[in-house]
């Protein structure tokens, strides 16, 4: 999908599923973004199929895999997600707690961005965050965007902040 200075930025494929076990399990996924029921290498893949590569069959992008380009190890996920409860297409990332503050995360997420305008041809992405989560609203107000208000994605769901980014000023 792309490439940076230092990230390789691809698509998943079922061979990641040890990797989202690892991932969907740690301490801050489970704090921000909610218990998806992971446990085995098996429902890992149930995940991938389900999630990142439906989403790349339907609408031909989703999010994807973050390694380091040298190596291949992979850090984390960025990318597009198309909810049914948001007009717009959402950018999400997550990344594993020990590469946190190394800039992987912003360098990954402008990349996807430009994906988002030069490639999808899109004019506009929305981001949610739980209101604590004040590392990825950071990250989004570094990226551009601006928060309006709270949303919640179904009624009587969580609150969640609420930022927008008009992608014609990359």
């Amino acid at each position: 999908m792309a490439t940076t200075e230092r990230l390789l930025i691809s698509r998943f494929t079922l061979d990641d599923a040890p990797f989202i076990l690892r991932l969907l399990n740690e301490p801050l996924w489970l704090r921000y973004i909610g218990d998806k029921g992971v446990r085995t290498r098996e429902e890992a893949q149930d995940y991938l199929r389900s999630g990142p590569l439906a989403s790349y069959a339907e609408h031909g992008f989703g999010l994807y895999r973050v390694a380091l380009r040298k190596s291949g190890t992979a850090l984390g996920l960025c990318g597009l997600i198309k909810r049914p409860a948001l007009q717009e297409v959402d950018l999400g990332f997550a990344f594993l707690q020990n590469v946190h503050g190394q800039g992987f995360a912003l360098e990954a997420a402008q990349a996807v961005l430009e994906h988002a305008r030069s490639d999808l041809a899109l004019e506009r992405i929305v981001a949610i965050t739980t209101p604590d989560n004040l590392r990825s609203q950071s990250l989004l107000l570094k990226l551009g965007f601006q928060q309006n208000g709270m949303i919640r994605l179904e009624e009587g769901g969580e609150e969640l902040a609420f930022f927008e980014r008009v992608l014609d000023e990359l």
